[in-house]
């Protein structure tokens, strides 16, 4: 993994924000990542390759049934977040894959991360495959909603708000890199903004259900 050793060794760091210094956890490293990684590895290349990148909203998506007769590969992994992803770019990259569809976030806000630290991983996500597979369509999709009410106590830390922010700077980074931003947590959200109780058993992760909406959405807007 070749940023692996060195992102590695920024796993906790001080940053300065908003006038005052604070911890951020930035590591990524555990026994599902590297497990999940040395599999993908070991997968041959395939011919225009649709890729899903992200965490385990991304992971939990049966996306080769969803999307039949096409080389659509899962590439999400539980727990990680921007940091991990662009660590493992790479292996995402080496098929020169015609599309990547990018949804990662969520848990950087769980951590605390500031949305202005997220969208600059986005950047250097971006510029890598740029430079690795410039002609891979790159899509960044919004961070879904989660449903307050539903949530554990881990989750505290997201909330709404956040999560607009970040969405906001994702639209906005997609217009200065020329990339196609894709408002997919419209479809799973009510009049509040809260993911609904329908799609979620709590509050943050989809039923299977809610991904064949999902791919339905991406066909809509000839994403897919």
């Amino acid at each position: 993994m070749r940023f692996a050793g060195m992102l590695s060794l920024l796993s906790v760091f001080t940053i300065s924000a908003y006038g005052q210094d604070s911890i951020m956890d930035s590591s990524y490293l555990n026994s599902h990542y590297n497990q999940r990684l040395a599999f993908f590895k070991q997968m041959p290349p395939q011919k225009n390759e649709i890729i899903f990148l992200g965490n385990s909203i991304t992971e939990g998506g049966e996306w080769q049934e969803l999307i039949p007769g096409k080389a659509v590969l899962n590439r999400g992994i539980s727990g990680d977040v921007s940091f991990g992803v662009f660590a493992r770019l790479d292996e995402i990259v080496s098929s020169k894959p015609s599309k990547i569809f990018i949804m990662i976030g969520i848990n950087d806000l769980k951590r605390g991360i500031p949305s202005a630290i997220i969208l600059n991983n986005y950047s250097r996500i971006i510029s890598f495959i740029r430079d690795k597979s410039p002609k891979t369509q790159v899509f960044l999709q919004s961070i879904l909603p989660v449903n307050k009410y539903m949530l554990g106590d881990s989750y505290k830390k997201i909330t709404t708000e956040k999560i607009n922010e970040l969405n906001s700077g994702l639209k906005q980074l997609a217009e200065e890199r020329n990339l196609r931003y894709l408002d997919v947590q419209k479809v799973f959200k009510d009049g509040n903004g809260l993911l609904k109780k329908e799609f979620t058993l709590d509050g943050i992760h989809l039923r299977s259900s809610a991904y064949i909406l999902w791919v339905k959405y991406l066909k809509e807007v000839k994403a897919l």
